[in-house]
């Protein structure tokens, strides 16, 4: 994976982590590997205590997760599914984990995480959307890693 390719990857990670009201404390395409599995990027994320219900925090840690992989697979113009890409097995892992707590039935938690992924996918096309990815990636590409006040200015000249 190239590091373009990781920095679209992570930035997809962290537009939709702001946009939907988690804190990026930083972003990385330069992470320390001694600390857990081999990875090429990183993002720092957390949420607010206390603010969201249960489903409303599930869904948004699915849409968190899918976002990298869609975000790649519109730099890339490859139409993956999240769950075929070996470096995605871990975002799409974590976005199934959060989906079976919605939705026991197995083919309609994939039938759900599909329809977000494509609904992601339809989001990130959009002119201020991929503005803000670009300009992220732009920025993780020239620094290696951003923190939290960088990354906000970054998105809110977008969204």
């Amino acid at each position: 994976m190239t590091e373009e390719v990781t920095a679209y990857h992570e930035a997809g990670h962290v537009l939709m982590a702001v946009y939907v009201g988690a804190r990026v404390h930083s972003v990385t395409v330069d992470p320390d590997w001694d600390d857990g599995p081999e990875r090429y990027g990183d993002a720092q994320i957390s949420w607010p205590e206390g603010v969201f219900d249960e489903k409303t925090f599930l869904e948004k840690t699915i849409l968190v997760s899918l976002a990298g992989p869609v975000a790649e697979m519109i730099h890339t113009g490859d139409p993956f599914h999240p769950a075929m890409v070996g470096e995605w097995s871990g975002d799409w892992q974590q976005a199934l984990r959060a989906a079976s707590l919605l939705i026991k039935q197995r083919q309609a938690r994939l039938q759900y995480l599909e329809q977000k992924t494509l609904a992601l996918y339809q989001m990130f096309r959009k002119d201020t959307f991929w503005s803000a990815i670009g300009d992220l990636v732009d920025q993780l590409l020239a620094h290696e890693t951003l923190e939290e006040e960088m990354i906000n200015d970054i998105i809110s000249n977008w969204i």
